[in-house]
């Protein structure tokens, strides 16, 4: 009986001396971008569940009672805050989610721009949320989800941090390769019309110029008068790297090419990943995909 009894008391013993058990986090991101930064981070440790889809607008998305399900149930959120999502913080409040919101990119210096049809005079100041089209945000968007990942899992938190440092070194490594590729565009060519202003973070990091019709939500409407001064602007500038994107309308972009004689240079991916068997199904698959559409646009005659 004694020795059952020390047997019992030595299983406790070693019981208690184990690490806390593993689990898989559930983790609802407000989009695809964020979705697979965290997925990347996370590896098999996570579940993700991106609100909106692919090809899907984050600005304009109307969430659903899935959604709401979605979150009741999730242990951490994974939003991009710098006003992106407009509608998350009700969409929260609706779930009765409790738990952790984590604001991927914190710490991001943030760019600010004049959004509106009155003109930089009278027009609204603005923050521009798309700070991942970055390489270099986008590693510190990262190192915010490994951080949040480890505190929420602390048990798999070697593996956690082992993971997201080695997707941050292959951000930054991504970040150092688009200054290569571009570099190889002459100054004057960098110029590069879009749908909307969802570029003005790369084209800070990289030497690009953007123009759009719209402004930094794509549900922004230009005036007449805004579309006339772009196309005048094309032309006496000689722009001829026109995208369209994969989340918005593209005919007033295609409109504005024709009446500007300027060339369609395809399609880009500013906020939303394509679907798994497109070209954009990652964030390095996206990053690296505008980054050689844009340099054959630019140097295209």
């Amino acid at each position: 009986m004694l020795k059952k009894s020390a047997a019992l008391a030595a299983t406790l013993m070693l019981c208690l001396m184990q690490p806390a058990a593993a689990k898989t986090l559930h983790v609802v991101a407000s989009f695809t971008v964020l979705a697979d930064l965290v997925q990347q981070v996370g590896g098999s440790h996570v579940v993700v569940k991106s609100l909106v889809g692919p090809n899907g607008d984050p600005h304009v998305y109307e969430p659903t009672p899935s959604d709401a399900n979605a979150l009741a149930h999730a242990d951490l959120v994974v939003e991009s805050g710098l006003g992106l999502e407009g509608w998350i913080d009700r969409l929260i409040t609706a779930s009765g989610y409790k738990g952790p919101v984590v604001v991927a990119s914190a710490g991001v210096a943030p760019r600010t721009m004049v959004d509106g049809d009155d003109g930089p005079a009278k027009g609204k100041i603005v923050t521009d949320p798309h700070a991942w089209n970055s390489a270099a945000n986008a590693a510190i968007y990262a190192a915010n989800i490994e951080r949040a990942l480890i505190k929420a899992d602390p048990a798999d938190a070697a593996d956690l941090k082992a993971s997201g440092d080695r997707y941050i070194a292959q951000l930054k490594d991504l970040d150092a390769w688009a200054r290569r590729e571009l570099a190889a565009v002459p100054a004057a060519r960098r110029k590069v019309i879009t749908s909307h202003d969802a570029f003005s973070y790369f084209g800070r990091a990289y030497g690009v110029s953007f123009l759009a019709p719209q402004g930094v939500s794509s549900d922004a409407q230009p005036s007449p008068a805004q579309v006339a001064a772009l196309i005048t602007q094309i032309r006496a500038e000689k722009v001829k790297a026109v995208f369209i994107e994969n989340q918005t309308d593209p005919r007033l972009v295609e409109e504005i090419a024709r009446e500007g004689h300027a060339k369609l240079g395809g399609e880009l991916y500013p906020e939303a990943l394509s679907r798994a068997d497109g070209p954009a199904a990652s964030y390095v698959d996206m990053f690296r995909y505008n980054v050689l559409a844009l340099k054959a646009g630019m140097l295209s005659r």
